[in-house]
């Protein structure tokens, strides 16, 4: 499981980052320089011993710069305090990494998912899914409790990626009459699955796994299935793969 810290060296690209940049007339010159080299100032925070910080975006990673008392230099990185305390990490969450992670939360939630559980339950889940992918139909199996209770929705990002047919099988569950029913019967079903591939792909539904592909590209994924969760700290995690046991209670939550 990773922190979106440190799974968003992706290329979302400045649009997926809703806090306003600081005007450039703000910033003092040697903050202004660090900005012209690419770096995107996106808040300043207090720091120790006269230092000014400013919490910074450069290729999706945050980074803290400290702007001496002279004005007149910059220091980057994580500043400790004597007990070991990373007097980075909070600045960094609240300024750069919280927007990235409400901005991808949003990204999902506009996508073109089927629902696999009440629509009111108190947790969502959503997973990159592929109809062809043994993990993601393991994950499906491991969430039945949680989603049976009413506890949790897993929305499923349809895609194809794992064989040739696999967009075509993610289309017709999409394409569907009743697409959770389409979906809770293939995944029940498992290696039994009677699903077929559509030969031709309705325009509508080309569009809509062509942007959940193109979703899952701008996160740099390569496989499926990619969980999304909110921890109990509101702060947006990722799994990789059918989750362990112990995993599977922070994604879910405790078991029913």
């Amino acid at each position: 499981m990773l922190r979106l810290r440190h799974l968003l060296t992706l290329s979302l690209g400045a649009a997926l980052l809703q806090s306003p940049l600081l005007h450039a007339e703000e910033l003092p010159a040697a903050i202004q320089k660090i900005q012209d080299k690419g770096a995107k100032i996106l808040g300043t925070f207090d720091a120790p011993d006269g230092l000014r910080g400013y919490a910074a975006q450069y290729q999706n990673r945050g980074m803290a710069l400290y702007l001496t008392p002279d004005g007149k230099h910059v220091l980057l990185g994580n500043l400790y305090d004597a007990n070991g305390t990373d007097l980075s990490a909070e600045p960094l969450q609240k300024l750069v990494y919280a927007p990235m992670a409400k901005a991808v939360w949003a990204k999902m939630e506009a996508s073109h998912w089927i629902a696999d559980g009440k629509a009111d339950a108190p947790r969502v889940v959503y997973l990159f899914s592929d109809p062809n992918c043994p993990y993601c139909n393991m994950f499906w199996e491991q969430a039945r409790p949680w989603v049976d209770a009413g506890k949790v929705q897993l929305r499923h990002i349809m895609v194809g990626i794992i064989r040739e047919d696999s967009p075509g099988k993610s289309a017709a569950l999409l394409a569907a009459k009743d697409p959770a029913k389409a979906l809770h019967d293939h995944e029940k079903a498992g290696k039994a699955s009677k699903l077929k591939a559509l030969g031709k792909i309705p325009a509508d539904v080309q569009a809509q796994l062509n942007a959940n592909m193109q979703l899952m590209e701008e996160l740099e994924l390569s496989a499926t299935p990619a969980i999304f969760y909110m921890d109990d700290k509101g702060e947006l995690q990722q799994q990789q793969g059918a989750p362990s046991p112990d995993k599977l209670v922070k994604i879910l939550g405790a078991k029913p």
